[in-house]
Order: structure tokens, then C-alpha cells, then sequence
């Protein structure tokens, strides 16, 4: 299993407000959730009026599709804000080893009456 995660951060030239944005954050975490289904938040900076990180990460069973991933992504929430990218760091990290056993509770049986 491949996990790609990356944090783009964003300068917010001419926001003067804690509400303006997150109007501008909302919208890029809305959009890039809909339509690449990643997993998105704003991980840094939250009181920063003119600053706003987000952290991304995506899931694969390759490294260069999960790289391809968050070049899409990036792109994607470069291209339609105003917000201007100012720094991206990106890790592939590769998630190996066997199964750990899932500590499940006692379940109670299933009487065939209730099927």
C-alpha cells in the first residue's frame, strides 16, 4: 500500500478577515473533496488571516499514480482560487508488513429465526 500526503500552503493576498478566509478554504476543500475524493483539511495557520495550509493525502497501490494524485489535486486548487501558492511539500510514504489481528468483541450469535 502507497500513501501519498502532501501540505500546500497558500498566501491570501488582500484577505483582511478571519471570515474571508474561510470562504476561500471552504470552497478549495469542498471543490478537491468532490471531485478527486481525498481526504482534506486545513492543518496549519488557522488564525493567519493572509495564510492557509492544507493537508491532503491519498491512497494507492502504486507510487508514481499516488504522485500523479497529488499533482492533479495541486494543480486543481492552484488553478482556481485567487489564493497563491507559496509552498508544497509532498512524502510518499510506503506502508508495508502483515496484517495485525482486529481485537473484535464477543458478538452475540445470530439467532436463524431473526435472518
Amino acid at each position: 500500500m502507497v500513501v501519498g500526503v502532501c501540505r500546500i500552503v497558500f498566501s491570501l493576498p488582500g484577505n483582511d478577515s478571519l471570515k474571508g478566509k474561510r470562504s476561500i478554504v471552504r470552497r478549495l476543500v469542498e471543490r478537491s473533496r468532490s471531485r478527486f475524493n481525498v481526504a482534506i483539511a486545513e492543518v496549519a495557520d488557522l488564525d493567519a488571516h493572509r495564510r492557509a495550509t492544507l493537508g491532503f493525502a491519498v491512497v494507492s497501490n502504486d507510487a508514481r499514480h499516488a504522485n500523479s494524485m497529488l499533482d492533479h489535486i495541486t494543480d486543481f486548487m492552484v488553478g482556481m482560487t485567487e489564493a497563491v501558492a507559496v509552498d508544497r511539500t509532498l512524502e510518499i510514504l510506503h506502508v508495508e508488513g502483515e496484517p495485525a489481528p482486529l481485537s473484535m468483541r464477543e458478538l452475540p450469535p445470530v439467532d436463524d429465526e431473526e435472518r
